[in-house]
């Protein structure tokens, strides 16, 4: 299912900001074949240029000219809501690596300079907040943030919007409009009829997607993001990557690794996921709803604990028939007329991703039993501003997933598998399937999944992140892409379960990942972290809780 973005707060929509290519000042001492590969790596024939594929040697092609390019940072486009201090470039990609004098992408690139003095530059640090569909062209803005500015005095900061996320050729299978209407009403167990209806739906949105997109939709993929992360690196000027990658983003930060070791300078892997080909991505998507049964009942025993403030009960399961009561309830009558069934199980989905939000869902929950609909109906309400980028990361999600890997095409597969697993993990396991079924009649050509591997002494030391009990990108993920990465770190906030670890929520995870940014050490092969606190319970009142009403933390 796709994810809630890492440091949403500074996720936003974004538009071109039309620029002349000119070669960046910090890397005037550097030829361009330094900067995007050998002359072996340009003709497609290193071992790091993919198996000398015609879309390898593309990209390295398209990296030398990029080099040569540079890129031309200027004002931001009022419509990106960045501040001044933060600049903004295009960037050209081949649509199809194969064919790299072919169509071309335009990518959204933005960056802070590094606060520093010049000779502590350590280079860019790029990132990518996963998804996929997630825009990172925020990112620079936590450069002000106290966590990140002894990072940011060393590196420049470099978001950027993946190919077809927000005005990166931005990708659409659905009338925006349709894919935010609200009330939905969806069966807790769905029958025969409620499954044929979703199964049709799922073969026209991907319908939508092949007539929105025609011949290029079979470039949305982790390995297309991967060379046009390479192009990315030469035409900042950075002969070799520092990486910073949540969620979705470790895959294609792993994936990178693989294709271009020696292009690697220091990778951060925040909450990974599983790289194994034999778990991408249907199967991952199976390990996600099993570890979200066990994240909702963390949710809902926080609850419990709390009960002297919510009155939801004093046992999880007791908080569970509070849920199912406000769920009958919205069948028979929708929340404030826009949150059915539907509406709230995407809102208590976020629950098992951040407990950032458990203070206001609880809060929602025990509004509505007492005859406030409010706050639930603020909190899960679709936003009408918002549809438009829904739609795009929706569309992408599922773009660079289906095109990823093989996925099963019988129904009776996605049916079997998806009732057995129901009976042990409910809360998410239908909406999983419904969200990926698409992928089941796709129209585009797959290709074999990605091998993420590197050998012994191929790359420099790498960092991986996670929680134990993190629930979108179960733990086992993170051991086996340390297993996968020779010489890869693993740092686990223990007994914990928020999704996206650095940054702020835990002391002693940023320690570690912020001493490996500066200096290139490790911790040890594996050290853990103690949780970081649970949240504190708030008022009903929310005015006395000094927020406004309806206000949430941060969907971090």
């Amino acid at each position: 299912m796709r994810e809630p973005v890492r440091y949403a707060a500074a996720a936003a929509v974004l538009s071109l900001a039309l620029a002349v290519p000119a070669p960046p000042a910090h890397a005037a001492a550097r030829l361009p074949s330094e900067i995007a590969g050998t002359s072996a790596e340009i003709a497609g024939t290193s071992p790091e240029a993919g198996r000398a594929s015609p879309e390898a040697a593309g990209a390295a092609l398209a990296a030398r000219r990029a080099a040569a390019a540079g890129l031309s940072f200027g004002r931001c486009p009022a419509v990106e809501d960045l501040p001044d201090r933060v600049r903004c470039a295009l960037l050209r990609v081949p649509l199809d690596y194969a064919r790299p004098d072919g169509p071309s992408l335009t990518l959204t690139v933005s960056r802070i300079r590094a606060a520093g003095p010049a000779a502590a530059r350590q280079g860019a640090l790029v990132y990518n907040p996963g998804g996929p569909g997630g825009s990172g062209m925020h990112f620079p803005l936590l450069a002000d943030l106290p966590e990140w500015r002894r990072t940011a005095a060393a590196y420049d900061f470099v978001g950027y919007a993946p190919r077809g996320v927000g005005r990166s050729a931005p990708l659409s299978c659905q009338d925006p409009a349709e894919f935010a209407r609200s009330p939905t009403q969806v069966p807790a167990v769905p029958g025969t009829a409620y499954k044929t209806a979703r199964r049709a739906a799922a073969r026209a949105y991907a319908r939508g997607c092949a007539r929105s997109a025609g011949p290029a939709l079979r470039h949305y993929s982790t390995l297309a993001n991967a060379r046009d992360l390479h192009v990315l690196r030469a035409a900042l000027g950075e002969r070799r990557l520092n990486f910073l990658g949540a969620s979705y983003g470790t895959y294609l930060g792993a994936v990178y690794a693989s294709l271009h070791p020696s292009y690697v300078r220091r990778m951060v892997f925040d909450s990974a996921v599983n790289p194994d080909p034999r778990r991408v991505w249907y199967r991952n998507n199976l390990d996600q709803s099993l570890a979200f049964e066990s994240r909702w009942r963390d949710f809902r025993a926080w609850v419990a604990r709390h009960d002297r403030t919510y009155r939801l009960g004093s046992t999880p399961e007791a908080v569970g028939e509070s849920y199912e009561r406000v769920r009958a309830a919205v069948a028979r009558q929708p929340a404030g007329g826009l949150v059915g069934t539907g509406e709230l199980q995407a809102a208590y989905l976020g629950t098992a991703y951040y407990d950032d939000v458990w203070p206001a869902r609880a809060a929602a929950l025990a509004a509505f039993l007492r005859g406030d609909p409010g706050p639930l109906t603020e909190q899960a309400a679709p936003g009408p501003a918002t549809a438009a980028a829904d739609e795009n990361a929706t569309a992408v999600y599922t773009a660079v997933l289906c095109n990823d890997a093989p996925w099963p095409a019988a129904w009776r597969t996605w049916d079997r598998d998806g009732t057995a697993l129901a009976r042990r993990a409910p809360f998410e396991t239908w909406p999983n399937v419904w969200v990926n079924l698409p992928c089941a009649s796709w129209p585009a050509p797959r290709r074999p999944v990605t091998e993420v591997r590197a050998r012994p002494g191929a790359l420099p030391h790498t960092l991986v992140v996670a929680a134990e009990r993190d629930a979108a990108t179960p733990y086992a993920g993170a051991l086996e892409l340390q297993r996968r990465l020779s010489g890869a770190a693993l740092v686990t906030e223990r007994g914990a379960g928020s999704h996206g670890v650095v940054g702020g929520r835990n002391g002693c995870v940023d320690r570690h990942v912020e001493r490996y940014l500066l200096t290139g050490r490790i911790p040890g092969w594996r050290v853990a972290c103690a949780p970081h606190p649970e949240p504190a319970p708030v008022s009903l009142d929310y005015r006395a809780a000094g927020a406004p009403r309806g206000v949430l933390p941060p969907a971090v």
